[in-house]
């Protein structure tokens, strides 16, 4: 299979979504996304959950026990497509500096199946 630049840019996000064809997972189907936003404290962390939770979000809030940072995870139900995650990752970031937080990346499971339909789950960060 020849990678086709303009479905998979040759950046973080094209990359892993390459890799994430090339393992075989079903790009057409959708997939529970998670995004991340990283906060200082606890405070602009329940904040921007409010917020995220008045935008109709599903979302966990907690705290990074090593690092005592707090982190928003949305979950995002979609068909892993490359503009569409570009265009997440602007709006998570936009809301993470409104809030004093820091857009983290995202990530998702990838379903692979082998010649016998077995599921190999295998995380995929970004």
């Amino acid at each position: 299979m020849s990678r086709d630049y303009q479905q998979f840019p040759d950046d973080d996000n094209g990359n892993v979504l390459w890799q994430m064809a090339e393992d075989g997972d079903d790009l057409t189907v959708a997939h529970e996304i998670e995004y991340s936003i990283a906060f200082k404290n606890q405070e602009t962390a329940e904040k921007c959950a409010l917020f995220l939770l008045n935008e109709e979000q599903k979302i966990s809030l907690f705290q990074d026990e090593e690092t005592d940072e707090w982190f928003i995870t949305i979950y995002v139900y979609m068909e892993p497509d490359y503009s569409d995650i570009v265009d997440l990752e602007e709006w998570f970031t936009k809301i993470g500096t409104e809030y004093n937080g820091e857009y983290d990346g995202w990530g998702c499971m990838a379903y692979v199946y082998d010649d016998e339909d077995e599921d190999l789950d295998t995380e995929q960060p970004a």
